[in-house]
């Protein structure tokens, strides 16, 4: 062997490591079956003492601290543990099993990525009422570099805005919008720019200020993290929920908050979470270089497949059966256009779009989505009764299967993004059954032309103040709004209208007809109104995922500038 040859430390000691968790996972069987052989349960510990001790050796710190949380876990339990025991033996099984995928994963790699571990170690200790560890906990952070954040991403005094108490309840009711939604796993686009949005106009509120170093900071981090497609994990939910009592001492307690400093606990946090983001933009470098932090080969992306090798299939295998569900639906779409154009069906076309449905009934029922499998079969039953009766199928037969298929496709879409099961009943017309094909078609114009309609209305804005109060800018924002909101009256949407409308009143009155420039309070409220609505109609897309305090959201900002939404529009 060549002296250069680099040996991998855990391969010297593979074997006796093999060896310790063997034992450690028998004895404790032994206990789990006969609960008052203490001799197995201190067998178990010991074993993963020594296990903790190796791994001290070959320097897995990843592997040290589940050995430790393993064991204090444990202790936990008493000689003669009744069934409530049953969770924490469970979750002590789990662990050794971890041990031993990260030292064969350890083993190919020759790369410790402690993080990977700590979901598991973090289980261990909720199991025993301990906090959980953050996602930086192995992240190394020099808290006495303090960089000027807020600088690096252009707030300085001169953007101060006015109206302390006003902008903080605005801000506050905005961030909680958007962490409500991110908690709820739902809409996680809308939710991070909402949070974006706030943060940024908490630095501006606090320019000038330490705090505005802070929001400097959660405004980057937010916007790499949508930007990059980051995942949202409990760890990260926790962390925006520590970062929204900033803004909650703000709106309650007022502007001598401004000079407090975020602790060094959130900065490393958030520092962490821009490390691995993998954003190469300019402001992100510029601050990770200003805290001196050497970015390596870790990054989120990496992380989320490291983790799906450690702990299994995941993601992939359900993008691949989606991949293949999407197939044979767009096949069964394109039999029953045929239907729809007026020929009488075959019976060799009805015979395979029930076969299809049949077998997308059985491949959802494996992944164990009950609710779509039982839709589906449902269809395929209404599809085989047609079958023999030599007579045209009517459109009402027609649209009320393409419905149900376009709600399966929905469900199928949500369950890759999400993982989880979603609810048919959620997603069916979004609870209106009177809803047709035709009806969703026209629903999804209204909103592509709303989208692009608001998105005028803020460029011309924009326009308008940038050249000093230009009202040719303005011209058509009038006729944009109108369409949008005789659109939403269209299909229902009385309230967006209402909203829209007041929108309307405000601009015509305070921009268009006003000799003097407005202030810069009316023009921050009106764009969070108008932010707060756009990004409502972008949720219609999917009614399921709507969210009625985004138009509470932009209903109180109209309001707190004197352009009240009547209340008959909810």
């Amino acid at each position: 062997m060549s002296s250069s040859t680099k040996v991998n430390p855990i391969e010297l000691v593979h074997s006796e490591i093999e060896s310790t968790i063997q034992q450690a996972e028998v004895s404790l069987t032994r206990f789990q079956e006969n609960r008052d052989s203490g001799e197995d349960l201190q067998n178990c510990i010991d074993c993963l003492n020594q296990l903790r001790g190796i791994f001290v050796v070959v320097e897995i710190q990843g592997c040290v601290l589940l050995c430790q949380e393993s064991v204090a876990l444990a202790n936990e339990v008493p000689v003669g543990a009744n069934d409530d025991k049953n969770g924490l033996l469970a979750n002590l099984s789990n662990a050794i099993f971890i041990l031993r995928r990260y030292t064969e994963y350890f083993s190919h790699k020759n790369q410790d990525h402690p993080e990977l571990l700590l979901p598991v170690i973090n289980e261990l200790r909720q199991a025993r009422k301990a906090k959980p560890f953050p996602e930086s906990h192995f992240f190394e952070f020099d808290s006495d570099i303090q960089a000027d954040v807020a600088s690096l991403c252009g707030i300085n005094p001169d953007a101060r805005l006015d109206d302390f108490e006003h902008h903080a309840r605005r801000f506050r009711h905005m961030f909680q919008v958007g962490l409500l939604d991110l908690i709820r796993d739902r809409n996680a686009s809308i939710s991070l720019r909402l949070i974006n949005r706030a943060a940024e106009g908490s630095a501006k509120l606090c320019a000038g200020e330490s705090l505005a170093q802070f929001w400097a900071l959660v405004m980057v981090v937010s916007d790499s993290m949508l930007k990059r497609g980051m995942s949202i994990s409990d760890l990260r939910k926790r962390l925006f929920m520590k970062v929204e009592k900033y803004l909650r001492e703000m709106a309650m307690v007022g502007k001598v908050v401004a000079a407090k400093s975020a602790p060094d606990s959130l900065r490393k946090d958030l520092l962490y979470l821009l490390s691995i983001s993998g954003d190469e933009s300019d402001i992100v470098q510029h601050i990770l270089e200003a805290h001196d932090i050497v970015v390596g080969d870790l990054s989120d992306q990496i992380l989320v497949d490291e983790s799906k090798r450690l702990f299994g299939p995941g993601v992939d295998v359900l993008r691949s059966l989606s991949k293949a569900i999407q197939e044979e639906m767009t096949q069964l779409k394109e039999k029953l256009d045929i239907l729809e154009r007026g020929s009488e069906p075959e019976d060799s076309d009805l015979e395979f779009i029930t076969s299809g449905l049949t077998r997308l009934s059985g491949t959802l029922l494996m992944l164990d989505l009950t609710q779509v499998s039982e839709l589906c079969q449902t269809q395929a039953k209404t599809v085989e009764a047609w079958m023999g009766q030599n007579r045209m199928v009517s459109e009402a037969e027609l649209l009320n299967v393409a419905d149900a298929i376009l709600t399966i496709e929905l469900a199928i879409k949500k369950f890759e993004e999400t993982g989880s099961a979603p609810d048919i009943s959620e997603l069916e017309s979004g609870g209106d059954s009177s809803e047709n094909t035709y009806l969703k078609e026209a629903r999804v114009v209204v909103v592509e032309e709303s989208e692009s309609g608001l998105a005028l209305t803020k460029r011309s804005i924009t326009s308008f103040v940038e050249t000093n109060g230009d009202k040719m800018h303005l011209v058509n924002v009038a006729q944009v709004l109108d369409t949008i909101r005789g659109g939403m009256q269209i299909i229902g949407q009385e309230r967006v209208a209402a909203i829209v409308l007041a929108c309307l009143n405000c601009i015509r009155t305070e921009l268009f007809e006003n000799e003097s420039m407005p202030d810069q309070t009316l023009l921050e409220t009106l764009a969070d109104a108008l932010t707060s609505l756009e990004y409502y109609i972008e949720s219609m897309r999917f009614k399921a995922s709507t969210n009625q305090e985004l138009l509470k959201l932009s209903e109180d900002s109209l309001k707190s500038i004197g352009y009240s939404v009547p209340q008959a529009a909810h």
